[in-house]
This record gives structure tokens, sequence and C-alpha cells, in this order.
């Protein structure tokens, strides 16, 4: 189960509640940031507009390829450990609108953690260190430590384990 706060709401959908829900130039300052970081081709740059205009915790030689998205209302729920990859056109959340309430939940990555290019992570996910997402997965539950998933919906590929015995059979 992904750990995210529920917030109901009544009358319209939630997101017609979204500047209740954060401050609207809040998201336009986290817009333009984003927007560069995106297209920005130096990881080190990415990685410092990350840590200093949107307080997300990144760790030491992370990379963010080409237009990752990270979520432009609570990038500061967003963690991401040291020597991870993630993907092209990646997208992170730590928000969901939806009809009745809105869910906000911390996105936590760990350390040498690969995700592919085009994946989805919704709120309140965790992904343990050393794990593998496979391109084009929806990351609607945790990923346990060192385990390989894909798909949509995710399922475990290759648990920790069976990764271990193919590291070892390939040396």
């Amino acid at each position: 189960m992904r750990k995210t706060k529920r917030y109901p709401v009544s009358g319209a959908n939630s997101l017609w509640h979204v500047y209740d829900t954060v401050p609207f130039w809040k998201v336009v300052k986290n817009f333009v940031f984003i927007q560069s970081a995106r297209y920005s081709p130096v990881l080190s740059w990415k990685n410092f507009i990350y840590r200093t205009f949107l307080k997300m915790e990144v760790g030491k030689e992370t990379s963010f390829a080409l237009m990752v998205m990270v979520d432009v209302m609570f990038p500061e729920r967003i963690k991401v450990g040291a020597n991870s990859v993630i993907g092209y056109n990646t997208t992170i959340l730590a928000h969901e609108y939806l009809i009745d309430e809105y869910r906000i939940g911390d996105v936590i990555i760990g350390d040498r953690v690969l995700v592919g290019a085009n994946t989805t992570i919704l709120p309140g996910i965790t992904i343990g260190n050393d794990a593998i997402v496979s391109a084009a997965t929806l990351v609607n539950k945790d990923v346990p430590e060192g385990c390989f998933v894909g798909g949509n919906p995710m399922r475990i590929i290759y648990t920790k384990e069976q990764m271990q015995e193919r590291k070892g059979k390939n040396i």
C-alpha cells in the first residue's frame, strides 16, 4: 500500500481546490526551475536546481536524464539517494488529485537505483537500494531492495536473491 495522506474535498473536484493546497507562486517558481532542469544538458546543474530551488534531497553523483518531470507542487517530498540514474522522460509524482479527495505522499528512491525511461512513480512510493525499474513501468507499489521490476501493473521480475544469483553466474 502506498503511503499517502488523504484530504477530502467537497463540491468541485479536488483539482479545482489546487491553490487552497499549494500557493500559486510556489507552483510558478517550481515550474520555471523544473523546466530549466528538464532541458539542461549538465547533470551538476540539474542537481543544483533540484537541491537549491526545489528543496529536493538528491544524493551525490545521481543522474537525472533529459526530460525528467518531478512533481511541480511538492518537489520537496522527493528524495533520491546517491549514484542513482533516473531515466529519460520519467515522471515522479508526490501528489494526485482525484474527484473527492487529493493525496500527498513522499517518494523515496534509494542508492544505486536505476529507473528506466518513460517510467511513472506515484506518490507514497519507496524504491529500495540497488533496485532496477524497467523502462515504461508504472511504479504503483513499493519496490524491495535489490529487485528488478517492470510492467504495468508493476511486478517483480527478479528478487534480490535471484539477481545476486544471476550476477554470480555472469562473473
